[in-house]
């Protein structure tokens, strides 16, 4: 028998020693990819950074992954929310597969926002956050920043010093590049040089989604395995766009099964994001209930009635101050993709299922918030009426 002494490591061999560039091996060193924090899949952004932070904690969609948003009402909400995907992809070099829109459709892409003006709103709004407890509480993470990465953290090889860290999502020998861009809606897009762009027209063939599967799998067949796919379906089985046999349940699921196949095969290339309008199909018919279990995530965006507008309180509330925007609708997260051990984003900080999520839609921005009413204020008369019973005897 061999024995060694206590105290001292087992030496190891030459085949397990880690790489250097381990860390670009972990994601690939493909553009807008990084890691998650949680349980290091690669993750890319959907170009909206508090959507980001509510998928689990991992800080955007995983590689592999699908996300399903579905709308009640009239409004087109989600819409923004594609186009946040689509102009995010562009701006990364990802390939682009828009189903049933024209060159109209890309050329309204929110354009990128100025750095200057974002670093001059910055601090205002950094300000108004700050919490008023006591000086020492001000640099203290907010609910949801837990799993947050900033680009500027690396990752770090097991036996590889700090100094030699490779950043999470861009190579050592060239710049970096933001993970999610800062959009302005009010702007238009500047279609990239060499911007990857699939048009994938709805034909009005009996199986109109084989189309959509032929284009797509072709197009990830040709293309190189360094190389990211964005799939792109906006307002899904809506009259306006996809033909009345569309929705049919023997055409649609077998589209969400072979497409559910596709992001499996392609686990390290390929994400997808569609909306579906939940006023034609609500979430109570067997076939919208089947494409969110086909469906790696599901969100739900309910608009405020018009008539809301006139109940000013009502409206105000959501922990918004008068100088903030107002919140349009309520978010509800019904499914979230690739959980962990501990739950959806780690029971704690960064949970997302459960609470009350408002969004708001202005001019320049798609931003997602807690909602919470304001405190109630008491009954005037019913005051009056306890203040006159201070001088007498309560029996308890």
């Amino acid at each position: 028998m061999a024995f060694r002494k206590r105290n001292i490591a087992v030496s190891t061999t030459a085949g397990s020693v880690a790489p250097a560039n381990a860390a670009a091996t972990l994601h690939g060193g493909l553009p807008g990819v990084r890691p998650s924090p949680l349980t290091s899949h690669p993750v890319t952004s959907t170009g909206a950074t508090s959507l980001d932070d509510l998928l689990g904690g991992h800080v955007g969609l995983a590689l592999g992954s699908s996300l399903l948003i579905g709308e009640s009402g009239t409004t087109d909400f989600a819409g923004a929310l594609l186009r946040f995907y689509a102009a995010e992809g562009l701006c990364q070099g990802h390939v682009v597969h828009a189903v049933g829109v024209g060159d109209s459709w890309v050329r309204d892409l929110p354009g990128v926002a100025d750095e200057r003006s974002s670093r001059k709103a910055a601090p205002s709004a950094g300000d108004d956050e700050k919490m008023k407890i006591a000086w020492r509480y001000e640099k203290l993470g907010q609910a949801g920043e837990r799993g947050a990465w900033s680009d500027s953290d690396a990752y770090i090889v097991p036996g590889q010093q700090a100094d030699q860290a490779l950043p999470p999502h861009a190579p050592t020998n060239a710049p970096q590049q933001p993970f999610c861009h800062t959009f302005d809606l009010s702007k238009s897009l500047i279609i990239p040089q060499g911007a990857r762009i699939n048009h994938i027209a709805i034909t009005l063939s009996p199986k109109p989604f084989d189309a959509v599967l032929q284009s797509l799998t072709q197009t990830l067949k040709a293309s190189s395995s360094d190389t990211v796919h964005r799939l792109v379906l906006p307002t899904v089985l809506s009259p306006a766009l996809w033909p009345t046999h569309a929705t049919r349940p023997e055409d649609f699921l077998q589209f969400l099964h072979s497409l559910r196949s596709l992001l499996h095969q392609y686990a390290g290339r390929l994400t997808a994001m569609m909306t579906l309008p939940l006023e034609l199909h609500p979430r109570s018919s067997g076939l919208v209930r089947w494409a969110e279990l086909l469906s790696d995530g599901v969100l739900e965006l309910t608009p405020f009635p018009h008539l809301m507008n006139a109940a000013n309180g009502f409206v105000e509330s959501g922990g918004h101050k008068s100088n903030e925007e107002r919140p349009q609708g309520m978010l509800k997260v019904h499914k979230l993709p690739i959980t962990t051990e501990r739950g959806e984003g780690g029971a704690g900080a960064g949970n997302s299922m459960g609470e009350d999520l408002a969004f708001t839609v202005s001019r320049r921005k798609f931003v997602i918030n807690p909602f919470s009413l304001p405190p109630m204020e008491g009954d005037q008369d019913a005051q009056k009426e306890g203040g006159s019973l201070t001088g007498k005897d309560v029996e308890f």
